[in-house]
């Protein structure tokens, strides 16, 4: 980094961070952590690793922004559904990446509670169990609440919820004629993954591209979304504070 930037970074920060004071913000903030594998390729580095790995760094470098913020819930999108039909070398490194993360997560360094979305079934066994292993050992800390969606698709997610729904009905004794009727938002919004956690309020996408990719699809029907074209593993807490900025200045109907 050149000496003026160098200079003028912190200066703005706190320009941002009072700008914000007194201001809306985000409870729940989504991240959609993207951009890892085209940072490496310009970056100059022909293994794709080192955008995954230094993506994996910003993570939890977001988590320390976010404990200084009012923000209570984070959950970040890094494994979906689809990312495991990449090739059998770029998952396996994927499973060990995000195994780290929640180990880091999971560390004393942090004050935050992780939990894991998505289908851990289709991880490696011992994968799935040092992540759910690592979890638990967060569940009595009291600070920001962090999902991980791993193994995650939004569509499969709804399938999930309605099937749960459907099955405590039938062990509830609900005859299947009456089931359609127990069927609303509310009862399906209690079996999604987050359940008992409230819908994100900002949803930030990194490297250009404007669409969800089957993320969250029911709990960010009334979200704000910030798309920004910078890569994640080059996501600043000035890029960060400007989202938060740029939510505080928006006007929320929620659909009306």
């Amino acid at each position: 980094m050149e000496l003026l930037p160098r200079l003028l970074y912190p200066l703005y920060e706190a320009h941002l961070r009072r700008g914000l004071k007194g201001k809306p913000q985000p409870k729940h903030v989504a991240i959609m952590a993207d951009g890892n594998r085209r940072w490496a390729r310009e970056a100059g580095f022909t293994d794709i690793s080192h955008g995954h790995r230094q993506g994996a760094k910003k993570i939890s470098e977001m988590i320390s922004w976010c404990e200084e913020t009012a923000i209570e819930v984070v959950t970040i999108y890094l494994l979906s559904t689809e990312n495991l039909k990449r090739s059998e070398t770029e998952v396996a490194l994927l499973f060990d990446i995000i195994a780290d993360v929640v180990t880091q997560l999971a560390d004393k360094a942090h004050n935050c509670e992780v939990r894991l979305v998505g289908h851990l079934d289709l991880l490696p066994e011992q994968m799935a169990a040092r992540m759910q292993e690592d979890a638990a050992t967060t569940k009595d800390k009291d600070g920001v609440i962090v999902n991980v969606a791993v193994g995650y698709g939004g569509r499969q997610e709804i399938v999930d919820a309605v099937q749960n729904l459907i099955r405590s009905q039938a062990d509830a004794g609900v005859a299947a004629a009456d089931m359609a009727e127990t069927v609303t938002a509310e009862s399906i919004a209690k079996h999604l993954y987050t359940r008992g956690l409230p819908d994100p309020d900002l949803v930030i996408r990194t490297s250009g591209e404007q669409r969800l990719s089957g993320f969250l699809l029911w709990q960010a029907a009334y979200s704000e979304i910030w798309f920004t074209d910078t890569y994640w593993p080059a996501f600043r807490k000035i890029d960060f504070l400007r989202a938060l900025r740029d939510f505080s200045q928006r006007s929320r109907r929620f659909g009306k």
